[in-house]
């Protein structure tokens, strides 16, 4: 009789299993492309099978490069994930992101923070809980909030200017050269300190600051937290998150985005210490910035704090990510196109001069609004580089999706890319050329009334419906009078011979001109430049 060992069968039996996971991976792979309910959707082969190429591309940063070449190949519509289609089409925008559209948040949301316990307005994916933290986060944008900020935001402006006076008060002499991505990082950083926090950080100020390298520890925070969020493990990773990964992603994070963790949670520990202080002073001597707005709203259903403190924590990284590098990312677009673009440049500047007499005379009111060639040159650079430049992803619900003339059954994923919609010829005509006229209706120069709309169904760098950015107000506020108060103080151009985010012939199809800015996906727009010099500009009388 044959004798065989137990720890023979036992090898046996793993070896069947390492055999069997090549063989399901195969046979899900196969089911992906040829009998998915998406299979008739266009795409690369190997994207219709795995969620890996989305995956790498996000790592690389390129992710929005990669989108539009397949919009390139394939058309308006394309499978780049197994379960996810993406669109390059104003109708299709405005199917997924309406009030009325049958989605919800996909958990992409839910991977995007550092523990699946901290429940923030961004990885909410319940409608109706969304809904209702929204509606909580939204008392901390009115009108008169926008009103209220644009002061001391231009007192930050202010003091900006004033530090680069120092260093360079000339109106004859051009400056050294100077890295004006990382300048304007250092003053909206500042700016969401007094909005978040109730103080300016003054990382803008000359001399040492340990808190100055905070913005670029928010891009390594982005960097390792989102390549996760569009992993094809996704499901994995959120299931494993309460279950102990969330623990282990804490000792293997980076420093930086350590660094970031515990700015955050100082910076919150004193805010509400001020709070706590403050609780017996009358409510209009108190400090109302975003952060008391958060800490003063009530759930409605039970009369207690809506946040505890640790959601407090949680909303505050997601105020000071939202409000700094999505800003700074659209100021840097905007100045990096004028000062390449001469033309447009003093034709913005000679608006600036008729409409105001000094840079002390702009404030946020119908004046500064009622600039048009400036609106335009803002929506232009945001064209170029919106926030976030990929899809903010939707899940389709129960009952299914019609998207340009197409359904979808619930589970599917579906988006549309900002970046690619910006550079979408069959809307534009001439996507890669800065032309703040498309913006504006001339009829004498052939710029018509539906043209322009046309142009602005297509256009949604804040987003629409639920998912909209809530402080879409004030950063508009913030980056017109950036902008202003900026060309009327200082002359700017191009550093003779920078080449920093500009595009080169090695970056490959997509990235190839020299003219358009580059950026690095991740999750919001990162870039470097625009290098600019500078000198005092001669007043006007």
């Amino acid at each position: 009789m044959l004798h065989i060992s137990i720890p023979y069968i036992d090898s046996l039996k793993g070896f069947c299993l390492l055999a069997i996971v090549p063989v399901l991976i195969l046979a899900n792979a196969l089911y992906n492309v040829y009998l998915h309910p998406l299979r008739h959707v266009p795409g690369p082969f190997w994207a219709r099978a795995s969620g890996i190429p989305s995956w790498y591309y996000t790592a690389s940063g390129k992710r929005h490069i990669w989108l539009w070449q397949l919009f390139q190949i394939y058309g308006k519509r394309i499978r780049v994930a197994p379960n996810l289609v993406l669109f390059c089409d104003p109708e299709a925008h405005a199917a997924i992101y309406g009030m009325k559209s049958n989605v919800r948040r996909s958990p992409f949301y839910v991977g995007l923070t550092k523990n699946i316990r901290e429940k923030t307005t961004v990885n909410t994916i319940d409608p109706a809980e969304h809904a209702k933290r929204r509606k909580m986060l939204n008392t901390c944008f009115t009108d008169n909030s926008v009103n209220a900020v644009s002061a001391f935001i231009s007192q930050h402006i202010d003091r900006w200017h004033q530090i680069m006076l120092d260093r360079h008060d000339s109106t004859t002499e051009w400056s050294a050269s100077v890295d004006l991505g990382e300048e304007v990082d250092h003053l909206v950083f500042d700016i969401m300190g007094d909005l978040c926090f109730g103080r300016s950080f003054n990382i803008k100020e000359p001399g040492d600051n340990p808190l100055r390298e905070v913005p670029h520890n928010i891009a390594q925070y982005l960097k390792f937290y989102y390549p996760m969020c569009r992993s094809p493990l996704l499901g994995l990773i959120i299931w494993l998150k309460p279950r102990g990964l969330d623990r282990l992603m804490e000792l293997v994070t980076p420093r930086p985005v350590q660094q970031f963790n515990d700015f955050i949670f100082d910076s919150v520990t004193k805010r509400l210490e001020l709070y706590k202080k403050q609780e017996d002073i009358p409510e209009n001597e108190r400090r109302q910035d975003m952060f008391y707005f958060l800490c003063k709203a009530q759930d409605s259903s039970t009369g207690r704090p809506a946040y505890t403190e640790d959601e407090l924590r949680a909303e505050a990284s997601l105020l000071i990510i939202a409000g700094s590098d999505t800003t700074t990312a659209s100021l840097a677009s905007i100045f990096w196109y004028l000062t390449r673009a001469p033309r447009c440049y003093q034709k913005l500047v000679d608006e600036l001069q008729r409409t105001f007499k000094t840079a002390e005379d702009v404030i946020y009111g119908p004046k500064l609004v009622g600039c048009t060639y400036l609106r335009a040159c803002i929506d232009e650079g945001m064209r170029f580089v919106p926030p976030g430049p990929c899809e903010p992803p939707r899940e389709v619900l129960a009952g299914g999706l019609n998207v340009m003339n197409d359904y979808y059954p619930k589970g599917t994923t579906v988006g549309t890319a900002p970046w690619c919609d910006g550079h979408n010829e069959e809307v534009y005509g001439d996507p890669g050329v800065f032309r703040p006229e498309r913006w504006i209706v001339d009829e004498a120069a052939g710029v018509t009334k539906e043209m322009v709309a046309k142009i602005r169904t297509n256009f949604h760098p804040f987003l629409t419906g639920p998912g909209s950015c809530a402080g879409k107000s004030i950063a508009m506020a913030e980056i017109m009078l950036v902008v202003a108060r900026t060309l009327l103080r200082f002359d700017l151009r191009k550093a003779p011979g920078s080449t920093l985010g500009e595009g080169r012939p090695e970056l490959g199809w997509g990235a190839r001109d020299r003219k358009q800015y580059q950026i690095v996906d991740a999750y919001v727009s990162l870039k470097e430049g625009p290098e600019v010099q500078f000198r005092k500009r001669v007043s006007v009388s």
